[in-house]
């Protein structure tokens, strides 16, 4: 097993790993690329998404500034737009559908640690994958947090902090997240619970 495939099964990130720590390197030198190519370029800027995320087609827009650890783990659909200031922290995978849109400041996180603080202090971290199902809207400022599912055409709330699943086609608020209510294919959300 790579050093990889033991963090995704569920083992301790290592940091002084090789393999962890090239990886780490390899991604913030193409997001520092990627985040000072210019909207204009997108070619350029597809491209370097493609070797950015383990797996982001053409049709996906990631605006910058965007930031992320690894990039690997993220894998988005087609159709995604990521707005200002999406922040990921790739420690596990991250799954987002296709049709999917990332308001500004939207944070996504794997990584979780020990309970035990002697175990933090080695910056010990562990994985639990997020997934978005497709259709979603993340409303802007939202957290969602590490081992979370979203299921596919839920809405979160603008500044909802997400720390449990949310079942398909609902409208999620408040923090800790809350379903307010089932949302019916086609019907006129309110955009003041949004943006």
């Amino acid at each position: 097993m790579s050093d990889w495939d033991k963090v995704l099964a569920g083992g301790p990130l290592n940091s002084q790993s090789k393999e962890i720590a090239d990886d780490r390197i390899r991604g913030q030198a193409l997001l520092a690329r990627l985040n000072a190519t210019p909207a204009g370029e997108s070619d350029a800027r597809q491209r370097l998404c493609g070797e950015l995320f383990g797996h982001c087609p053409p049709s996906c827009w990631i605006s910058s500034p965007f930031i992320c650890e690894f990039g690997r783990n993220i894998h988005v659909g087609e159709q995604t737009f990521f707005n200002f200031n999406v922040t990921i922290l790739d420690v596990g995978e991250v799954h987002i559908g296709k049709h999917v849109l990332l308001a500004p400041n939207v944070q996504i996180y794997t990584a979780t640690h020990s309970m035990d603080h002697l175990e933090r202090r080695n910056w010990t971290a562990y994985n639990k994958p997020v997934r978005i199902g497709d259709d979603c809207w993340i409303g802007g400022g939202a957290i969602i947090c590490p081992g979370v599912t979203i299921g596919p055409r839920s809405i979160i709330g603008a500044g909802a902090v997400v720390t449990r699943d949310i079942p398909a086609d609902s409208l999620a608020v408040g923090n800790p997240a809350k379903v307010i209510r089932k949302l019916n294919p086609g019907e006129i959300r309110d955009p003041d619970l949004l943006s």
